[in-house]
């Protein structure tokens, strides 16, 4: 997904290398214009590069999708009034466990969707999970009773979602970026487990409940 991103980075990086070295013997030759010139292009190419360099991170840890992707499985067991354990199976076949508090099992993330330009560059529509939560059916439960909610996203040195939100130079690369959500009761019925795939489409996220025989 990011490997004509790479490129793209090498190659300014490399380009910026030999504007240095041009500068440079343009300076001994007392060619000040010409040096600062290429001195102040080189140094534009470095920072273009090392923003392309963030992006490659920051898109780390994020799944691409085009239609409809499994985004995970989770299997929810209630274990008390109010109260329910889910287990989170990632498209990386990655488990982890949840106590929640709530009736209903709640999922968000982010989507980041580029422009033809990002896309020329390797990028692509791509998700990343977010949260997870217990959420209460009456509101008044809500606003009184415990609220649980944990992290599903992975840690990284940069997010791309956070840096298309802050740094004015990616707006020509951002087509939307944005966050969805959905929930669903915790279990069938009040005291049955059940299975379900949460998955994201290019209008967001849902849930189905899937058959476990």
């Amino acid at each position: 997904m990011t490997g004509i991103l790479r490129l793209v980075m090498v190659a300014f990086t490399l380009f910026a290398v030999a504007l240095v070295y041009l500068s440079a013997s343009a300076w001994r030759n007392r060619r000040r214009l010409s040096s600062f010139v290429g001195f102040l292009a080189s140094a534009l190419l470095v920072t273009f590069s090392m923003l392309l360099g963030a992006i490659t991170v920051g898109i780390q840890g994020y799944r691409a999708f085009t239609q409809e992707a499994l985004a995970a499985t989770i299997k929810t067991e209630p274990v008390g009034p109010h109260r329910f354990r889910a287990t989170v199976t990632l498209p990386d076949s990655s488990l982890h466990m949840f106590d929640l508090a709530g009736d209903a099992v709640y999922v968000d993330a982010h989507v980041l969707k580029w422009r033809p330009l990002g896309t020329l560059l390797g990028l692509e529509t791509v998700y990343e999970l977010d949260r997870i939560a217990g959420r209460y059916q009456a509101l008044g439960d809500e606003q009184t009773l415990e609220r649980t909610v944990y992290s599903l996203a992975q840690k990284k040195p940069f997010d791309a979602f956070d840096l298309a939100r802050r740094y004015w130079v990616l707006r020509p690369f951002v087509d939307a970026e944005y966050g969805s959500a959905t929930f669903v009761s915790s279990a069938g019925t009040p005291a049955r487990p059940a299975t379900y795939e949460v998955r994201v489409s290019t209008t967001g996220l849902l849930v189905r409940r899937v058959a476990v025989r």
